[in-house]
């Protein structure tokens, strides 16, 4: 016979295939995403992402010990507000009894150090108009006047137990506008994951059922255009620039190429956020069996990682840690 190169060799059996794996996954590299809702007794299945609730205190709390047991490396909180408690500039998210403060300490309190507890720093939870940030007379987001709301959200969630502050909004300039305003008050220690490349998608459907989002119109004059690649490394060198520690790509699987390229540009850690629509058509499928639900979740995280994410934010990361451990 012919000779030629043989890769199949190393396939062959499960430890060889283990042995020669160029991408891991670990329970570290996740972090899972969290929902603290105002008024809750009993936590709250979100319909369109089944096995995902909004929490009350209590439960996040059990929720959260059952995440740093199974080995995940972070919670990231979003806190959802009554209806009625929601205003035009989103007063709740600095407010130290907002519900997502009250989450925060709650997450501080029950698992300390023993994982990295995350805060959501955006007003689109806690305004009346949905949006990101504070409306100008026009009614289009005023970029600088947000900064200032965002300042005061970041020292609140600071002073509330957050390791980490993640700046979902958009705004120019909000991670230098925060890292200066949490430096100002000696809080020199409360590190950014800054949302470098977060792009206007079409995927983040069910999240605003989780969030409880009072959104008229879209985001597409401060998210990125799903069209355009080179300008996701303008923004990252700007976060970099401005003190980001983590940067972040999102959402990840449409955007596999951005988060390849920052991942080779970045000198920070790298994450990407599988988000709701992601995870409600793994659900679907799988719930019609369709296809292998096991396999699609680990597939996908596999993915994510060997497309460059260091950390990965993922709905499955409790679940993901138990099989992997």
């Amino acid at each position: 016979m012919t000779a030629f190169d043989r890769p199949r060799r190393l396939r062959r059996t499960p430890a060889l295939r283990r042995l020669v794996a160029e991408t891991t996954l670990e329970p570290r590299q996740l972090v899972l995403p969290m929902f603290v809702a105002d008024g809750l007794d009993e936590p709250r299945e979100i319909s369109s992402m089944p096995g995902v609730y909004q929490h009350s205190l209590d439960s996040l709390r059990k929720a959260a010990v059952e995440a740093v047991a199974a080995g995940v490396g972070g919670l990231m909180l979003f806190g959802v507000p009554l209806p009625e408690d929601k205003d035009a500039i989103g007063s709740q998210a600095s407010d130290p009894d907002g519900i997502l403060n009250r989450g925060l300490r709650a997450l501080a309190e029950e698992v300390g150090d023993a994982t990295v507890v995350m805060a959501d720093t955006c007003l689109d939870e806690f305004t009346d108009h949905g949006h990101c940030g504070v409306l100008g007379t026009d009614g289009a987001v005023d970029n600088d006047a947000t900064l200032h709301r965002y300042v005061e959200m970041a020292l609140a969630q600071a002073d509330a137990g957050a390791d980490l502050l993640g700046t979902s909004g958009m705004m120019d300039g909000q991670v230098g506008a925060i890292r200066r305003g949490l430096d100002a008050v000696g809080r020199t220690d409360t590190a950014i994951l800054a949302y470098t490349a977060k792009y206007a998608s079409a995927f983040y459907g069910p999240f605003r059922e989780a969030v409880g989002s009072s959104l008229e119109g879209d985001r597409r004059t401060y998210q990125q255009d799903p069209a355009n690649r080179r300008e996701s490394l303008r923004e990252l060198d700007l976060d970099l620039a401005e003190g980001a520690d983590i940067v972040m790509v999102k959402p990840a699987m449409s955007y596999l190429d951005i988060l390849r390229d920052v991942a080779d540009r970045s000198t920070v850690p790298v994450a990407a956020y599988q988000i709701s629509g992601e995870y409600a058509m793994i659900t679907a499928a799988a719930e019609r069996g369709w296809i292998d639900r096991r396999a699609s979740v680990l597939e996908s995280l596999i993915g994510i990682r060997r497309a460059g994410a260091d950390i990965v934010l993922t709905y499955w990361a409790t679940e993901a840690a138990h099989w992997l451990s």
